[in-house]
């Protein structure tokens, strides 16, 4: 029996403790916002955040998540830097197509809230873990740097 933490929902499952996370997030808990890219954990459509790191679904264990705290995009109205986040991304319209976005927004909401002081470079390199073929690179950048002047500015009211 597989037991997790899906967003805000406590889970449980018989599914197959071999099988991916990714089918296991789409079909037992009928997440649609985690995307099968390549498969192989190259493209990073899948990422997800697993006790707050991101992870490639499509290449993590099911095992590997029980016991854990699983966030999807699904999920990240209900997050306070998740919310941020997204807004930033409708701000700077950076999604085109939209099935890389969901991957993209959860390695940012996560290397927000680890280290929201990241410099351009920083955020670049985990950028670069992400294949997106419509060509918004510099409206992704564009929104990413907007939630963190956004979270930063947040972070300094009194």
């Amino acid at each position: 029996m597989i037991k997790l933490q899906h967003n805000l929902a406590k889970r449980s499952s018989d599914a197959d403790p071999q099988g991916d996370l990714l089918h296991f997030l789409r079909d037992a808990c009928a997440d649609a916002s985690v995307r099968f890219g390549c498969g192989s954990g190259h493209c990073g459509a899948c990422t997800v955040l697993i006790d707050g790191q991101a992870q490639n679904a499509c290449t993590t264990p099911v095992w590997s998540g029980d016991g854990r705290h699983i966030q999807t995009a699904q999920g990240l109205a209900d997050d306070e830097i998740g919310r941020v986040v997204l807004a930033a991304f409708v701000d700077e319209q950076a999604a085109q197509c939209g099935y890389c976005i969901s991957g993209i927004l959860m390695r940012i909401t996560g290397l927000l809230k680890h280290n929201p002081g990241a410099t351009e470079a920083q955020i670049k390199d985990s950028l670069s873990r992400h294949l997106c073929r419509c060509g918004a690179h510099a409206r992704i950048l564009r929104a990413v740097l907007l939630a963190q002047k956004n979270i930063q500015h947040a972070n300094t009211l009194p």
